[in-house]
């Protein structure tokens, strides 16, 4: 057999310590940045809704990392991608396992990283994201005619639909129950259309459970500006949700709180986050499910 390029990746499950729950994300370990068609065709085989490529950086001292969609779109952001790039990082020896401290550059940006102590022999990985900002608001009948609901659904206490940025700017919406929530079967083209009018990418809808739970609400993410129809877990919306919460008093600041996402998709994910006056924390821990080579 001919010889060929190879390198070596993990499927690393996301926000969760346990193999097929959480958010899958393929992460492949490089030696350097590849050319974009080949950073494409390997997240379009492996299919989710992000692919994360990794070195260390000798010359700067750095971990970098870039993340792409199936279709070719690069994201940056501290989510599920750069959480499980460095949980990758760790578990394969790229960075020591005692390092409590770093920073990972991520399209360019320097993005702050902290490791906190080993939960079920995984470490706790938490991203620092920018303090939230707080944009427009959203008008109930279009984005209730969007997502399948009515506008009714949408009044949830006096909470109004908002956009809302750390990283990335997604719109939070308030759903009035679990069981609406779960109920969404999203308008893609009617979601792209919202998202380009008003200059923000995904929609996290979430709602309150009905009774004490470990985590303050349950949410769905869909972006299908980017091709994600509908994703498990995703770090770069829950900051901005957090912020919104804590903007409108649900929650304090340096309130540790959880997000339970990824139910309807039947890989639940528990997201850690709180909120600070340097920024906003996102962590949670990722488990290695696959691990091989891809060839180039």
């Amino acid at each position: 057999m001919e010889a060929r390029n190879s390198l070596a990746y993990y499927v690393l499950d996301v926000f969760t310590t346990e193999s097929y729950k959480g958010n899958p994300l393929s992460v492949v370990f490089t030696d350097g940045n590849l050319i974009h068609s080949q950073y494409e065709n390997i997240s379009r085989e492996f299919g989710y809704s992000e692919t994360s490529f990794v070195y260390y950086s000798i010359v700067q001292k750095m971990l970098q990392v870039r993340s792409f969609t199936p279709i070719g779109v690069e994201v940056g952001g501290a989510g599920h991608n750069l959480l499980g790039a460095v949980s990758g990082a760790l578990l394969k020896g790229l960075i020591s396992e005692h390092t409590l401290s770093l920073t990972v550059l991520m399209e360019n940006t320097p993005i702050a990283i902290t490791v906190d102590n080993l939960t079920q022999g995984l470490p706790v990985v938490k991203m620092r994201q920018k303090p939230v900002q707080i944009g427009q608001e959203l008008a109930f009948d279009l984005l209730a005619k969007a997502l399948g609901l009515s506008e009714k659904d949408l009044v949830v206490r006096q909470l109004i639909p908002t956009i809302a940025q750390t990283e990335v700017a997604h719109a939070m919406i308030p759903v009035s129950s679990i069981n609406l929530l779960n109920s969404i079967k999203p308008n893609a083209n009617a979601l792209i259309e919202l998202s380009k009018q008003f200059d923000f990418e995904g929609f996290y809808c979430f709602a309150f459970p009905e009774s004490t739970e470990s985590y303050i609400v349950q949410s769905r993410f869909f972006n299908p500006l980017i091709g994600i129809d509908e994703d498990a877990a995703t770090g770069t919306a829950a900051g901005p949700l957090a912020g919104f919460l804590c903007n409108n008093k649900v929650i304090q600041q340096d309130q540790e709180s959880q997000i339970l996402q990824g139910v309807k998709l039947n890989q639940p994910s528990l997201i850690n986050v709180v909120v600070k006056e340097d920024g906003i924390y996102v962590g949670g821990s990722s488990v290695v499910t696959m691990q091989g080579v891809v060839y180039l």
